[in-house]
């Protein structure tokens, strides 16, 4: 089988190292499967359309709907790369599948509008597929109920989808919960990549980064306890299953 290629911008070691465990848990791929791309570090791998399976971006601290003039260099550096990559797997149709900061980047680089109108808070959401998602390949792989439980914590979401994007699911403050363009792009506002206790441990390293409020972080932990959300690690096991080549 052809690699999958993961690109994190996480800077924390220490997250960046769990998400990279989850998604090889989650997505049942072995580590010379997944071919690690660390943004925040290096520049994307020269790497050919032809001699991969697919690409899955995942979260990051950055937001791309901040000013210019607030991002760091890293955050600048990073954003622009991913762009480019964007670039390549619209042009080249490859499958990709991006989380929390895949919606952002995807549907800005769609021409979609990302603003802070539609920020979640840090919790647990119903998610309803609509009656395109019902019938979407990826979403029919991975089994996925008509509701189920999504993770989020985002400071911004998709306020309008181009005409062209297709939406998959909705649900919670944000109206678009995952969409796709084409056949093979697609993006999550929710979050694939965790589970209940792995959201907890990453809330707990970004607590001062405006997410929620860390007066309130314990009983948001403690309603995020009493849910499941098992549904969503799915789509990672999904993608990996429908385009391995």
């Amino acid at each position: 089988m052809k690699p999958f290629v993961q690109i994190a911008s996480r800077p924390e070691d220490d997250v960046a190292l769990t998400e990279r465990a989850s998604v090889l848990s989650f997505s049942g791929l072995d580590e010379d499967e997944l071919i690690w791309a660390r943004l925040d570090r290096d520049p994307f791998p020269d790497l050919h359309a032809e001699d991969i399976s697919g690409i899955i971006l995942c979260g990051s601290p950055f937001t791309v709907s901040d000013p210019a003039g607030s991002k760091s260099a890293a955050e600048k550096r990073a954003e622009a790369e991913v762009f480019r990559i964007l670039d390549r797997i619209i042009a080249e149709d490859i499958p990709f599948l991006g989380a929390c900061y895949g919606i952002g980047t995807l549907g800005t680089h769609q021409g979609a509008v990302i603003d802070r109108l539609h920020g979640e808070p840090l919790g647990a959401i119903e998610v309803s597929l609509t009656a395109a998602g019902r019938e979407d390949p990826l979403v029919l792989e991975a089994g996925l109920s008509g509701t189920f439980t999504g993770l989020v914590g985002h400071k911004e979401a998709v306020r309008t989808l181009p005409e062209h994007a297709t939406a998959l699911a909705t649900g919670g403050t944000a109206p678009v919960q995952m969409f796709r363009v084409g056949t093979r792009q697609y993006a999550t506002q929710f979050h694939p990549e965790l589970d209940i206790p792995s959201i907890i441990e990453r809330a707990r390293v970004y607590r001062d980064h405006g997410y929620f409020s860390p007066d309130e972080m314990e009983d948001i932990f403690l309603a995020l306890r009493s849910r499941t959300a098992d549904e969503p690690p799915r789509l990672l096991r999904a993608f990996a299953q429908l385009f391995a080549r």
